[in-house]
């Protein structure tokens, strides 16, 4: 764990550190995404068929009118009708075709293009019309909401709980898309977010949760363990002072904490401490220096270790490639 340097209480830069967001899902969705969507319409005639292979974003799909077999890596097969939204939140390999006969075509992965114009594949038979979303997901390691999520999720409008919310989002998407007009591209940047938090939330419902923050929903303390670290996260924490804020044994907290989001909590911080710093080398020009002081670190060689050790790459390294990734994207 890193040292805590002078209390940054001190200083002006301390308040930052309150993240306005509000809660740790929010926190964690604000760290975790690249502020860009693409969409896609697709006219899909009979047969047709798409390969995608594995690749660093997350992709959903929205059939608005027939239908299309989904076959992800490592799932069972999914026929999506209309108004059913197929998430796929780490990328996976997948196949969306017609039917299991139909041949498909491996689809390059690279930039897409931003376009609203729908795309006409496959022959001459029944139409199927899909709405088909790419947006990244962050440079570097796995995003911590993504961790223990399953390859696919398929959100309802007929799901009791969050159906009314999905069947309004969907609509929402559906006119957007079809008529283009100012600012279309911001408006579906922020329903590919709801689609997002939907989809998070539907994680909790489902027979094996995932381990991650939206898991840690279910139980009260942990997570109220969770914003004491989201809101103070410069702050020296031990397990024993966690623990003791939430009212548990120590050994009783790690446990549940672990059960919980998949790794003990002081892991859970030192790697959510450089998801936070990778968010501000991302976004701003603040001083490496500076924003080693933000996180605890007492200098910038410690930082830079435990950078490398989550991220697989230096600050400067990692600043730079965003920087190179944005301006590709503008």
């Amino acid at each position: 764990m890193p040292k805590t340097p002078k209390r940054l209480a001190e200083t002006p830069a301390a308040l930052d550190l309150q993240d306005p967001r509000g809660d740790v899902v929010a926190d964690v969705l604000g760290a975790s995404l690249i502020r860009h969507a693409l969409y896609r319409p697709l006219e899909a005639h009979a047969p047709w068929g798409l390969r995608m292979p594995r690749c660093d974003r997350a992709s959903f799909y929205l059939v608005t009118r027939g239908s299309a077999l989904l076959e992800v890596d490592g799932e069972h097969s999914h026929v999506l009708s209309p108004g059913e939204v197929a998430f796929i939140p780490q990328g996976a390999a997948h196949v969306l075709r017609d039917g299991a006969t139909t041949k498909p075509v491996l689809v390059c992965d690279g930039p897409y293009s931003s376009s609203l114009v729908p795309r006409s594949i496959g022959g001459r038979g029944v139409t199927t019309t899909i709405v088909a979303g790419f947006f990244e997901l962050g440079h570097g390691r796995e995003p911590i909401l993504l961790q223990g999520m399953p390859p696919l999720m398929v959100l309802s409008a007929s799901e009791p709980t969050w159906g009314p919310w999905i069947a309004a989002t969907v609509q929402l998407v559906l006119v957007e898309s079809a008529a283009p007009r100012p600012a279309s591209s911001i408006v579906l940047q922020r329903l590919a977010d709801v689609l997002f938090v939907l989809a998070l939330r539907s994680s909790r419902r489902g027979t094996q949760p995932a381990r991650n923050c939206v898991a840690a929903l279910s139980d009260a303390r942990i997570y109220e363990a969770l914003g004491l670290m989201h809101t103070r996260i410069s702050e020296p924490w031990t397990v024993e002072m966690l623990a003791r804020r939430v009212g548990m044994s120590r050994s009783g907290f790690a446990a549940r904490f672990t059960e919980l989001l998949g790794e003990p909590p002081l892991q859970y911080l030192a790697r959510w401490r450089v998801a936070r710093a990778a968010e501000l080398l991302r976004d701003t020009n603040e001083k490496v220096e500076s924003i080693a002081g933000r996180f605890g670190y007492e200098s910038v060689p410690s930082f830079s270790r435990a950078f490398k050790r989550w991220q697989g790459t230096s600050p400067a390294t990692y600043r730079r490639g965003a920087a190179s990734q944005g301006s590709r994207a503008r």
